[in-house]
């Protein structure tokens, strides 16, 4: 799940090599977290949100097939945290 939620978030942000992804999980549930350069943070967001619920459909039909729960957090950058 990990790796197909980092080609996705590569393609669409401008500094795909900043992108981090993380993911934990237990008893069936996927937690998956994303850390991308600030000013790529409102192209992963997207337009109302389009993108960021985009990407979290697809991560979702993947969960299904693999029969697991996933949970999509989109977290600041610590340079954005300290301004």
């Amino acid at each position: 799940m990990r790796d197909f939620v980092e080609y996705l978030l590569t393609q669409i942000v401008t500094k795909p090599e900043e992108v981090e992804v993380t993911e934990d999980s237990q008893d069936g549930n996927v937690d998956i977290k994303i850390k991308v350069a600030p000013e790529d943070m409102g192209l992963v967001i997207g337009k109302e949100g389009k993108n960021i619920r985009s990407l979290r459909a697809l991560a979702k039909a993947k969960a299904i097939r693999e029969n697991v729960r996933v949970n999509i957090q989109l977290l600041e950058s610590k340079e954005e945290q300290t301004e």
